[in-house]
């Protein structure tokens, strides 16, 4: 079971910390990814970190802002997310799974999930 915390109310330009920790279970051996999805819109890839080759992957809008990391001592996998902007607004889902690296952005690899954590930007 997955579990996603740490969303909250910001302001443009602050900083947010999501936090996905795992019950029952370890991330060492899959691949474990954020998404977010704003209301109307479809989940979207934010980033990933691989378990075949320990990389980190992002999606454009947040490369340079967003940071993907493990602690494999405390079994999470944190998103630091800075200079946020209005349009990260959403719910930040955590998703495990063994995509393929080609695959790796896509919602559909990913069989469990996080119970989603929202995150509010204002401007």
């Amino acid at each position: 079971q997955l579990q996603a915390s740490g969303g909250g109310l910001v302001q443009a330009g602050g900083s947010l910390r999501l936090s996905c920790a795992a019950s029952g279970g370890t991330f060492r051996s899959y691949t474990v990814a954020w998404f977010r999805q704003a209301p109307g819109k479809e989940r979207e890839f934010i980033a990933a970190s691989a378990v075949q080759n320990m990389r980190t992957y992002y999606d454009d809008s947040v490369k340079g802002r967003f940071a993907i990391s493990r602690d494999n001592a405390k079994n999470t996998v944190n998103l630091q997310m800075n200079s946020l902007k209005p349009e990260d607004t959403a719910v930040y889902y955590c998703g495990v799974g063994r995509p393929i690296i080609s695959s790796i952005s896509r919602a559909a690899q990913y069989y469990y999930w996080g119970q989603g954590t929202l995150v509010t930007v204002s401007s």
